[in-house]
């Protein structure tokens, strides 16, 4: 939230004004353009303080305030949560279990979100790495033969401790 000076607190000397319905009141000293806004009942409120000759406008600060907020729960409101979605794979996963994951994955796809492909690797399984990596290289040519995606690395195949993981992107274009 912004931060606005108001009335007394305004300090320059000389004001551009603007009235309550957006009218150009012209530039005059502060003491003129506050004891306007007084005589409205309303307040003498610094919207542009940083322009040449800075510039106030005679308003309801109260309701100023609130329609700026509301303007800003509005943003938030209609920004796009993307979340990153996470697919489990494992050395021995079975075919069915492979589709599965590509069926789960391509409903992540549509819904916009993010995809974080894992694989653990567990006991003696840690020496099979390499079986690991093809695992999910095999995992991502599956998704990519799909022609409605366009995927893209976000993070490329990392090695944790116990497995491997990736983050891929659906770009849309």
């Amino acid at each position: 939230m912004d931060f606005y000076r108001i009335n007394e607190q305004i300090r320059v000397p000389v004001v551009q004004v603007i009235g309550d319905e957006g009218e150009q009141l012209g530039e005059m000293p502060t003491a003129k353009a506050l004891q306007m806004a007084r005589e409205q009942e309303l307040d003498l409120v610094e919207v542009s303080p940083k322009a040449q000759l800075p510039v106030a406008k005679i308003t309801d600060y109260g309701r100023m305030k609130y329609q700026k907020e509301k303007q800003i729960h509005k943003q938030k409101a209609s920004q796009k949560k993307i979340e990153v979605k996470d697919v489990r794979l494992s050395l021995r996963i079975s075919s069915h279990d492979m589709e599965m994951r590509l069926n789960q994955a391509t409903k992540f796809f549509e819904k916009g979100h993010k995809l974080k492909v894992e694989i653990i690797l567990k006991g003696r399984e840690k020496q099979h790495w390499g079986k690991a990596v093809e695992i999910v290289k095999n995992f991502i040519a599956k998704l990519k033969e799909n022609k409605q995606f366009n995927l893209i690395e976000e993070q490329g195949l990392t090695r944790q401790q116990n497995g491997f993981n990736i983050i891929l992107v659906n770009k849309k274009d």
